[in-house]
């Protein structure tokens, strides 16, 4: 097979090591392997600079979507009402997780390329007593829109909401100190940042507000947790789980600890993204997202023209090794170009070269 640098928001790029972990078959029962469960565990614990004694690692098999519905279901009980602040379509499909679910719910949402209103969010919270829980998607890839997670951390802190953050697309790629966020439920994926393949979610809870969720859960396969009391006995999976992507995983973390942690990887990202931006808006390609609203992850750009064709240019870029990403935007002709991964300085340089030599332009 062709290899390709994927340049998406995840699955993407890995290292020849971290597949060479997949080679390997383990058991689920064994104890090496429950080792490695419990070490994944402490490390996102570490990532996250929390302490064992207020926060713990719940992993979840499944996608990240799996994930943020073992958190809702499990974090939120029949009388709970949350706020779901949305600008984009990550954030409207927890809206319609609550839809599925039966949960009460009021929908906050804004523009895509807007933030939401302080504002706003204090008059919501200052009239509406009943809700119990804030909910955001940190970096909305539907854009590659950041979200100000500060702000509603503290109103948060200020109305005493529990505070679930789905930072599917940030965690391990930009520096979030959780506890000092207050954020009660960080969720992410295996296949992002830490830079692992796509088969679990990981959930770091704040403790006492996972323990007292016990009963809550809608779902049995989904019961975040039933799977936390399980997997802190032993690190064992209630039910059977992917075992040689938690070994590739492991195995990630590792690489991204000896790259220098979070923040050497939050640079090398962010080198990458301003790298990219710069090349594309020489030959003629607009960020969708402006300034500091934009993440280092994923860029969206607008078509240059009403003549370009997006099918024949993502054919021409991935014929010379690249994978990009369609664009999200329904009113709006876009593309995405994600940064993550094990994706250089050089490969950026080679891409916009390639994007030059289609767009046919010679950059003075």
């Amino acid at each position: 097979m062709e290899q390709y640098k994927l340049l998406t928001p995840g699955p993407l790029t890995t290292t020849n090591t971290v597949k060479e972990e997949m080679l390997f078959d383990r058991c689920t029962w064994d104890q090496d392997y429950k080792d490695i469960t419990q070490k994944i565990r402490m490390q996102l614990l570490d990532l996250a600079n929390a302490s064992p004694e207020d926060y713990t690692t719940v992993l979840m098999q499944g996608s990240g979507t799996f994930t943020v519905e073992s958190v809702m279901t499990t974090a939120m009980n029949k009388k709970d009402k949350a706020l779901i602040i949305t600008n984009g379509t990550y954030g409207e499909r927890i809206v319609q997780m609550a839809d599925y679910t039966g949960l009460h719910y009021k929908h906050y949402n804004v523009a895509y390329n807007a933030y939401p209103d302080e504002m706003e969010l204090k008059y919501i919270l200052e009239h509406d007593s009943t809700i119990t829980h804030l909910v955001m998607v940190h970096c909305e890839t539907t854009t590659g829109i950041l979200n100000p997670v500060e702000i509603v951390s503290k109103l948060a802190k200020e109305y005493h909401k529990t505070l679930i953050i789905d930072a599917m697309s940030s965690f391990g790629g930009i520096e979030m100190d959780i506890p000092d966020l207050g954020i009660d439920y960080l969720i992410s994926s295996a296949n992002k940042c830490i830079q692992g393949v796509p088969g679990f979610g990981f959930v770091i809870a704040k403790l006492d507000k996972l323990q007292a969720c016990e009963g809550n859960a809608a779902s049995l396969s989904l019961d975040l947790y039933d799977q936390w009391k399980t997997m802190n006995q032993d690190g064992k999976w209630r039910y059977t789980s992917p075992t040689h992507v938690v070994a590739a995983f492991s195995k990630a973390i590792d690489e991204l600890i000896a790259e220098g942690g979070i923040p050497a990887r939050s640079r090398r990202y962010q080198r990458n993204n301003m790298q990219l931006r710069e090349g594309l808006e020489k030959l003629g390609f607009r960020a969708y997202i402006k300034g500091k609203r934009q993440s280092p992850i994923i860029t969206t750009f607008l078509f240059p023209d009403d003549k370009f064709a997006f099918e024949d240019f993502y054919h021409y870029v991935k014929e010379r090794g690249f994978v990009l990403y369609p664009g999200k935007l329904t009113e709006i002709n876009t593309f995405r170009i994600g940064n993550i991964g094990e994706v250089y300085e050089e490969d950026i340089e080679r891409l916009c070269n390639v994007i030059q030599e289609y767009m046919g332009v010679v950059v003075k």
